[in-house]
């Protein structure tokens, strides 16, 4: 398995009759099966709960064996054309020198999530290299009644509804910040900053070379925050970055994190944008992870240079 900077592979839309499978590949929750069912098939759609969802072993839904063998599951059946996970947590860390990356890369299609499950994104973008998706989970949004920017959104990326050249939409209730102007085209990564660094010196780290980075966390105060990114830098991660989207930090506002994110990221003179409803936030917009995207900070845009599913 080699690291690449091949164009992503796209995986198929998902179908206006689609059977969506639920992992929980990091923490556990409770919730009403028959809830998650009806609210898929509301949708047009019929959910395959697997096991581990309803598994318990303390911070972790179902032992390593068991998560584990739902993500390969999911992915290879053929019957399956999307997945989508029950929540974050903690856990996905552990699955990834486990992870059998030539099944899942046979197999891709659209996988929903965030949070933690930014361990996965990370991981599939270097050994499998196709779009996935930075997106709302089944308990921790779509069943929480957030506001309908969250569904719309990843439903008009997974059915294709946004092609090459389309702006992704951002609620205007919700201003944008230019923190350093700029534009920038590469490919979108990222995501959870704790789980981004958790992945430093790993087989799994993030890779920004070309890249636009996409950050967001949640009940970090403002030091750790500096510390996260602090650690980046002095790792040396940020050579070759081209541009830098900021989502939620959840506890922290943007005119907190303005001075910090100027510090940190104005000597490299690439364009930063905060502000972006992705993350721990409710809408919680979906954004195409392996994608190209132009981001424009000045203009306060982020559109699509590529198709992201065929």
């Amino acid at each position: 398995m080699k690291h690449t900077h091949t164009p992503a592979a796209l995986p198929r839309r998902v179908p206006t009759q689609a059977q969506i499978a639920l992992i929980a590949p990091a923490g556990p929750k409770e919730f009403s099966v028959e809830a998650a069912q009806r609210w898929v098939s509301s949708r047009g759609h019929a959910l395959k709960v697997y096991p581990g969802v309803l598994e318990h072993q303390g911070y972790l839904a179902g032992s390593d064996a068991v998560r584990l063998r739902d993500l390969h599951d999911a992915f290879a059946d053929p019957d399956i054309d999307a997945i989508i996970c029950l929540r974050g947590g903690y856990g996905t860390p552990r699955l990834l020198d486990k992870i059998d990356y030539d099944l899942i890369t046979r197999h891709a299609k659209p996988f929903i999530g965030y949070s933690d499950v930014t361990a996965l994104h990370l991981a599939f973008a270097r050994y499998c290299n196709f779009v996935t998706f930075h997106g709302p989970m089944l308990t921790s949004d779509l069943l929480a009644n957030r506001q309908p920017p969250t569904e719309d959104s990843m439903r008009r990326l997974l059915r294709g509804q946004l092609r090459k050249g389309d702006l992704l939409a951002h609620p205007v209730a919700h201003p944008l910040t230019c923190i350093e102007h700029g534009v920038a085209s590469g490919r979108l990564t990222g995501g959870n900053l704790s789980m981004i660094c958790a992945t430093l010196a790993t087989d799994y780290e993030i890779d920004l070379q070309g890249a636009i980075l996409f950050l967001e966390d949640v009940g970090e105060p403002l030091y750790r925050v500096d510390r996260l990114l602090t650690q980046l830098r002095l790792a040396g991660r940020f050579k070759g970055l081209r541009g830098v989207l900021v989502g939620d930090f959840a506890g922290l506002d943007v005119p907190r994190l303005t001075p910090l994110l100027k510090e940190i990221f104005e000597p490299m003179g690439i364009p930063v944008l905060a502000g972006w409803r992705s993350g721990h936030c409710d809408p919680n917009l979906t954004l195409p992870l392996g994608a190209q995207v132009r981001l424009d900070a000045g203009q306060k845009t982020l559109m699509l240079e590529q198709d992201v599913v065929r």
